[in-house]
């Protein structure tokens, strides 16, 4: 660590508040034009910097709460159920007692402290209190002890960094236009058509072979932490756009092999069909599913994106005919049943081509992404530390 880095206390850097929530019993303390900040709205969150979350209150809720107004540039960060979301305020926002939030003092840099939290976050978690969840009280956070480098160092530190998150949100806004101009192409051809109105309706597995998966055993070490991912619905849920890259799991070729799970070809559309029914993605690669994912692959060539697109605007349908008394599912019989536009194969090829290209840029934006995150993610512990040092201009 260089010389020039200073240990303090939280409480030397910035000023600490807390967050409240109005009573829920009167209405007018809600629905106001005060953005109000819960550590829900923080839970999966890509971005460093947040404007608003699902709630805002009024004028009259943050002055008989004990929320406080907190201005631009303000650290939030959750310090109860779960400690360690962090993100900055775009504008002035609030947020619930979920909260211990940072106004760093002048000239300490937001960015650099938003990163120096998320390089710390088992330090936070192990330093909170409570049988029932983890707590991290506003007098302990204030006492937490860092090394800081001088606030120009601070800001170098932060601009690296920055720069690879600016990348990666970029990518993120640009996959989500590529795919609202796929939806678009798929609604235009085969929604609003008035040809399309002609072709036959029926079930998408006309056009589709539903796949099945499994889980192999826990008990059986072999069976694990191999080279197959293996998705499960949190996987498609945490998915970031349109394809997922990653599992949290890996099972082995002996793990498909002793179970009824399957090696499903890439660019098969995965749904997921027990619990949070109809979330949805599609494979980058071959890759196993669980028992709580459907896998649907086209049954002819040239046809992967349509089945796709195809399933997502069947997803409605989905979820109304989920049944289930502990958790909501759908079954073959559910596939079976559905009603999708069936246009000739030609038609269907000529979409795929259309979108093909688009698709293809998700892809890649979406690896790339990963690739500066990974790197993002190594070097975050290193320049907290100072073992990494970034030269400062001047």
């Amino acid at each position: 660590m260089g010389n020039e880095w200073v240990e303090r206390n939280v409480e030397e850097v910035a000023n600490v508040f807390g967050g409240g929530t109005p009573s829920t019993k009167d209405e007018a303390n809600f629905n106001g034009e005060i953005p109000w900040i819960t550590p829900k709205d923080l839970s999966g969150y890509p971005f460093r910097y947040i404007s608003r979350g699902e709630r805002n209150i009024s004028k009259k809720g943050l002055n008989c709460s004990n929320a406080k107004l907190l201005p631009v540039g303000t650290v939030l960060l959750t310090t109860r159920a779960p400690v360690g979301y962090v993100a900055i305020a775009a504008n002035p926002v609030t947020t619930n007692q979920g909260f211990h939030s940072l106004v760093p003092h002048n000239g300490y840099s937001s960015e650099f402290i938003y990163y120096l939290l998320k390089a710390n976050a088992e330090y936070l978690k192990s330093n909170a209190s409570g049988t029932t969840f983890g707590e991290l009280s506003g007098s302990t956070l204030k006492r937490l002890k860092f090394v800081f480098p001088s606030i120009p160092e601070q800001r170098a530190i932060a601009d690296v960094l920055g720069s690879l998150d600016d990348k990666i949100e970029l990518n993120r806004h640009m996959n989500a236009t590529l795919e609202s101009m796929a939806r678009a192409v798929f609604k235009a051809w085969f929604v609003e058509n008035e040809e399309a109105k002609g072709w036959k309706v029926g079930s998408i597995l006309e056009f589709a072979e539903l796949l099945s998966g499994g889980t192999p055993s826990t008990q059986v070490a072999e069976y694990w932490n191999g080279d197959i991912k293996w998705v499960s619905a949190k996987d498609v849920g945490n998915a970031q756009g349109t394809f997922v890259l990653d599992t949290e799991r890996k099972i082995t070729h002996a793990g498909v092999e002793h179970s009824s799970t399957k090696i499903l070809p890439e660019l098969t559309t995965i749904v997921t069909a027990r619990g949070t029914v109809g979330s949805y993605c599609i494979l980058d690669e071959s890759m196993a599913i669980n028992q709580t994912n459907y896998g649907l692959k086209a049954k002819e060539k040239d046809a992967d994106y349509f089945v796709f697109f195809s399933l997502a605007n069947l997803v409605v349908q989905l979820r109304q005919a989920a049944y289930g008394t502990i958790f909501d599912t759908v079954t073959t019989r559910t596939f079976e049943t559905s009603e999708v536009v069936i246009p000739p194969v030609s038609e269907i090829a000529k979409f795929n081509q259309q979108v093909q290209p688009m698709m293809e840029m998700i892809l890649s934006n979406l690896r790339q992404s990963r690739t500066l995150a990974a790197l993002r993610d190594a070097l975050l512990p290193r320049l907290m530390s100072g073992e990494v040092r970034v030269s400062v201009d001047g």
